[in-house]
């Protein structure tokens, strides 16, 4: 199941006063990724679902390694990603793999939340801007980030757009997910949202 969108940006606060300009609700700080250079701010989409604004981090040096979603060469705040939720990340990879999509090893990731509080996860490499192709994300016994105080903002759908909409299918379908992506000239993710007003807004 979908865990969370990714909506990243050249500069965290910037992307944050986006969202809340498309939507009227302010994504709250999540924490920092100490060592990748990069902080985030989270919002509730429902249905355990979560919405990840991501950017550098000012608290922290620049990494040795580019920051995560091609963030670095970003020139303004996009949504660039999706995360794919399960519970036995090796056994996900190993049948995509099987099925003809391999989506990397799953490494061990964690984040500082402003408490103090460090939350561990594994996910598989970040998906490669352009892409489409979702990333697996396993939080073990990490409580979710979405058992947390988020401000509600309900996704109603998320469709995809790419020069090639059958490479993204072939990934969809070896992970057993549906996405629709319809053909355009740039690859791209929109999400529907409701506002707090009731209103269909989107976000991509």
């Amino acid at each position: 199941m979908l865990d969370h969108l990714v909506y990243a940006g050249p500069d965290l606060a910037d992307a944050v006063a986006r969202v809340a300009a498309v939507t009227g609700v302010t994504p709250v700080p999540g924490g920092r990724h100490v060592g990748v250079g990069t902080a985030n701010h989270l919002a509730d989409l429902g249905a355990g679902m979560y919405l990840e604004v991501i950017g550098p981090d000012p608290e922290q040096p620049d990494p040795d390694a580019p920051r995560p979603f091609g963030i670095d060469d970003l020139t303004e705040p996009a949504l660039v990603a999706w995360a794919v939720r399960t519970a036995d990340i090796d056994a996900t990879i190993a049948a995509a793999r099987a099925h003809g999509f391999d989506p990397g090893d799953a490494t061990e990731m964690s984040r500082e939340t402003g408490d103090g509080e460090t939350l561990r996860w594994r996910l598989t490499p970040p998906s490669v801007p352009g892409t489409l192709h979702p990333f697996l994300i396993d939080w073990g016994s990490t409580p979710h980030p979405t058992t947390r105080d988020l401000p509600s903002l309900p996704l109603l759908m998320v469709t995809g757009t790419h020069p090639d909409p059958d490479s993204v299918l072939a990934v969809t379908d070896a992970l057993g997910l549906e996405l629709l992506v319809r053909r355009a000239a740039k690859a791209g993710l929109t999400a529907a949202l409701r506002t707090p007003e009731g209103r269909q807004v989107a976000l991509s």
